[in-house]
Formats: structure tokens, C-alpha cells, sequence
């Protein structure tokens, strides 16, 4: 016998239709069990015997409806709304809901916690991951396919991924899994590629298929999940970037997100930041957080976006 099939399991699952639809008929609560409604009326006796107070009201209109005096149920969550729900969560409260001091991470841990260990063990480890100021438009991966990666991370063991490199484009690649960063509400898979013999970063949101392999993937000793996707994101773009700032570098970091580029001191006033971008007027408007004086050494392309900005800024003031 299944879980879905025992009795126990039936009866808590007509306990939660019970309480999402007060008044519903035995006819509709034996379709959503898929059994007799002899069966279901079996269902709600096995309950009234636990000492939960199902009322019922004979008629046109009645039906079953929850007393007064119930203590709360039993948390019934499927893996993929236990992970949903965690990491809505981490999209949507992004400060510290990975911290069980905090009162919606606190409320979130009680959840876990009362959960089998099949539902809570996958969320729990999504749930160590942390999200912050989500960008427009980035997309939640699947709740299923992160919990795969963020196990296959953390049991050590190689992936045969489908990946979505462009719609209608999808590509096979074996990788060893090392982490799942989420920044800025994007999720991100660091990996080695075996398929290409190179560091990868992923987007979870174009995994298409998850095929977990008998073989052992150790990520490096060194690894810093949040260093390798910073450096990922602020490098090997097409144009070259090199900005002298008149402050001293730990000034510039407050200003200045790591994906931006590499901050190194010239001196004790001074930071370069190197980098490199495919959107130069996009990545002036990025420097006009820098309050401080500074000078576009490189690339032409990002001089002149900075002068179009300026002209647009001036002819806006006058």
C-alpha cells in the first residue's frame, strides 16, 4: 500500500478539503479522493473518532464544515510546494530569510521543521542559499530542478544537464556541480563543464533536464561561491573597462558592486576598477553612483556613452 493510498493519508487530505471548502458534499469529496462516497463518509468518521469536530448539514445546501475547538492540523506539503514556498521566500523577503532570527525566517524554520524529512530536506538546503535585491525581470527557476542541483552539490556527484542556451536551442553538457549562488533573484549554477574543459556559471532557469551520474564531482578547496560569480559577471565582455576613483578602495566598494569589476588601490586615496561590459551606456549610468571624483581611462566606447549621458544630464538642467 502507498502512502497516497492509506487510509491515514486519505483522511488528513479529506481533513484539508474539509477546511478549504466548508460545506462541501461527500459526492465531491469522494471525486477528489477518488473513492466511494461510502468510502469518504468512512473517511470523516475516522476523524470524528481523533477527536476532530466535523459538523455535517443534511439538505440541498449542506454539507461538511470543521467545529469550533480544532487545534491545527498537520502541515501537508508536497516537495514542490515546500520548496516553492521557500523560495518565495528568498525572493520576496531577501535580507534574512535564511536567518531563524528573524521573524519570517524563524516562521519559516517551524514549517521545515514539522515536515518529513523526504519534504523538508531539499527546502532546507534551498533555503540556505540567499537572494537580495531582485533585478526586473529575473525569473524563478523551477522549485524541482533547484533542489536537484543544490543535492547533487552537496552529495558531490556529476549532472548530464539539458540546457536552454537560446529558445529553440538546447544543448547536452556534463558538469560537475560545485554551488547555487542566488543574486538578485537570479539563480546560478557554478560548475566545472566537462563538455567544455571550463568554468561555467548556468542559469537555473534554462535547465531543461536533470540527470544525476554515478560519478564523483569535488568542487576546488579554494572555491568562493560568491567571488567566481562576481568575477563571471564582471569579465570577458567585449569592452574593456578602467576607471581611476579618487577614494580609497573600501569608499568605492560601497559604491561599486563587485559584478561591476575588480577594485585594486593605486594608493591609499586612490582605487582603480577594471572590468569589462557589452552595454557601455548602461555601465556609465552605473558609475554615476560614485560620489567621488573619477576618470574613464578605457575603453573609448565607455568615454563617449559617458559623454552622451553628460550632454543628456546638461540639456535636462538647462
Amino acid at each position: 500500500m502507498t502512502h497516497d493510498e492509506s487510509p491515514t493519508a486519505r483522511a488528513l487530505l479529506l481533513l484539508e478539503l474539509i477546511q478549504s471548502s466548508p460545506g462541501i458534499t461527500a459526492e465531491r469529496l469522494a471525486g477528489r479522493l477518488g473513492v466511494s462516497e461510502r468510502a469518504a463518509r468512512r473517511y470523516v468518521g475516522i476523524l470524528r473518532e481523533a477527536g476532530i469536530p466535523i459538523e455535517s448539514e443534511r439538505g440541498r445546501y449542506g454539507g461538511y464544515r470543521i467545529g469550533r475547538g480544532l487545534r491545527l492540523p498537520p502541515l501537508m506539503f508536497t516537495q514542490a510546494e515546500a520548496l516553492g514556498l521557500v523560495m518565495a521566500v528568498l525572493d520576496g523577503h531577501h535580507d534574512n530569510a535564511a536567518d531563524p532570527a528573524d521573524s519570517v525566517g524563524g516562521a519559516l524554520g517551524k514549517i521545515l521543521r514539522v515536515l518529513p524529512e523526504a519534504v523538508a530536506g531539499p527546502a532546507a538546503a534551498v533555503r540556505s542559499l540567499s537572494a537580495r535585491h531582485p533585478e526586473p525581470g529575473a525569473r524563478t527557476p523551477s522549485p524541482e530542478t533547484t533542489a536537484d542541483l543544490v543535492q547533487a552539490c552537496a552529495g558531490r556527484r556529476r549532472l548530464r544537464l539539458g540546457y536552454r542556451v537560446r529558445p529553440g536551442d538546447e544543448r547536452i553538457m556534463e558538469v560537475d556541480p560545485w554551488a547555487v549562488v542566488v543574486r538578485r533573484g537570479r539563480w546560478y549554477l557554478l560548475c566545472w563543464s566537462h563538455t567544455r574543459n571550463a568554468r561555467r556559471v548556468l542559469r537555473v532557469d534554462k535547465v531543461a533536464g536533470v540527470e544525476v551520474l554515478d560519478v564523483p564531482a569535488v568542487p576546488p578547496p579554494d572555491l568562493d561561491p560568491a567571488e567566481m560569480l562576481e568575477d563571471h559577471l564582471s569579465a570577458g565582455w567585449r569592452h574593456q573597462v578602467e576607471v581611476v576613483v579618487d577614494a580609497p578602495a573600501e569608499a568605492v566598494a560601497e559604491w561599486v558592486p563587485r559584478s561591476l569589476g575588480r577594485r585594486e588601490p593605486i594608493d591609499a586615496t586612490t582605487t582603480r576598477l577594471v572590468g569589462s561590459t557589452d552595454e557601455p551606456d548602461w555601465y556609465v549610468r552605473q558609475l554615476t553612483a560614485i560620489r567621488a571624483p573619477f576618470r574613464i581611462v578605457g575603453s573609448r566606447e565607455l568615454r563617449e556613452a559617458a559623454e552622451a549621458l553628460g550632454r543628456r544630464l546638461l540639456q535636462a538642467g538647462s
